[in-house]
């Protein structure tokens, strides 16, 4: 009897513990707030759960900007045939995805662009409310 009562009362306390879910995309991004940009890489993350591009961008002022991109996970854009080479520090790139919710300078990539004008899928189509991430496949 004392056995259940304690699995009973850990099952409580466990329902009772929020818990960290992964982010929905209409609840962190904007999908009609569409934005390119182009500038000069100064980062990738490749970590989970998602790879990072960090670029300077110029404003209308000429004022550098720095924008943190998120993509998909990296073992989905390795599947995808986006490899760690294809974009790296120092290169120009051109990149289109939805402005994040809360943050000026943050946004959820979807094609990149290198020099040489290869494109690739980096993120995801803006999803349906309550979906979450949805994987398409490459451009290429």
């Amino acid at each position: 009897m004392r056995g259940k009562l304690s699995l009973a009362g850990l099952a409580l306390l466990l329902a009772a513990t929020p818990v960290a879910a992964h982010h929905n995309f209409a609840a962190a991004y904007d999908s009609s707030a569409t934005i390119t940009l182009t500038g000069v890489v100064t980062r990738v993350d490749w970590t989970n759960p998602h790879v990072y591009i960090y670029l300077d961008v110029k404003d209308e002022s000429g004022k550098v900007i720095n924008w943190g991109m998120e993509g998909y996970p990296p073992n989905t854009l390795k599947r995808a045939g986006f490899t760690r080479d294809i974009v790296k520090e120092g290169d120009t790139i051109n990149i289109t995805g939805y402005r994040a919710r809360e943050n000026a300078t943050r946004a959820a990539a979807r094609e990149v662009t290198v020099s040489g004008g290869a494109k690739y899928n980096f993120g995801p189509l803006p999803s349906p409310p309550n979906m979450g991430w949805s994987f398409v496949a490459p451009l290429r």
